[in-house]
C-alpha cells in the first residue's frame, strides 16, 4: 500500500466525509427542487470511491461492512444509470431520488457504526452494537432518511437541464 494503512485509512475517511457532505447537499437540492449537477457528480463519484476503498483494507473474510458496500454499489449503479443515461425522465426521476437518498443513508449508517466502534465513550455505551443507544441512533437515522426521501420524492419534480 503506497500510503500505508494509516494514510489509506485517512484517505478513506476523508472521501467518506466528502461523500456524506455532498450527499446532504444533493438531498437539499431535492427538497428545494433544484438539480445540483456539480455537487451530484462529486457525490456519486466519492460515494463509489468510499465503497470501493473499503475493500482495500486487509481482511480474511467477508464482513458486514463489505455487504453494505456491495449493496451501496448496486444502489449507486441504479442512481448513476438514472442520472446520466435517462435524463431523469418519467419513472427515472423517483428512481434516482430513492437510490441517491438510499446511498447517502448507507454512508451515514456506516458512519454511525464506525463512530460507535472507534469512539471510546460510545463504545462503552454500546460495546456489541446491540444496545439501546446504538439501536436508537440507527433507528433515528433511518426515520430521518425515510422522511427526507418522502419529502424529496414530493418536492423534486421538475428537472432543470
Amino acid at each position: 500500500m503506497i500510503l500505508g494503512l494509516d494514510g489509506f485509512t485517512l484517505l478513506h475517511i476523508l472521501i467518506s466525509l466528502v461523500a456524506i457532505a455532498s450527499g446532504f447537499l444533493v438531498v437539499g437540492g431535492f427538497l428545494s427542487n433544484t438539480r445540483l449537477d456539480s455537487v451530484t457528480h462529486g457525490f456519486l463519484a466519492t460515494t463509489v470511491a468510499t465503497n470501493v476503498t473499503g475493500f482495500g483494507f486487509p481482511f480474511v473474510e467477508l464482513l458486514p461492512s463489505h455487504i453494505v458496500a456491495i449493496i451501496s454499489l448496486a444502489v449507486l449503479a441504479v442512481a448513476i444509470y438514472a442520472y446520466y443515461f435517462t435524463g431523469l425522465v418519467g419513472v427515472w426521476r423517483p428512481v434516482y431520488v430513492v437510490s441517491a437518498t438510499t446511498a447517502l443513508y448507507l454512508n451515514v449508517f456506516v458512519l454511525i457504526v464506525q463512530t460507535f466502534i472507534k469512539n471510546p465513550a460510545l463504545a462503552v455505551l454500546a460495546p456489541t452494537q446491540s444496545e439501546l443507544p446504538f439501536a436508537a441512533t440507527q433507528g433515528g437515522a433511518l426515520v430521518l432518511f425515510l422522511l427526507l426521501g418522502w419529502l424529496a420524492l414530493r418536492r423534486f419534480q421538475a428537472v432543470h437541464v
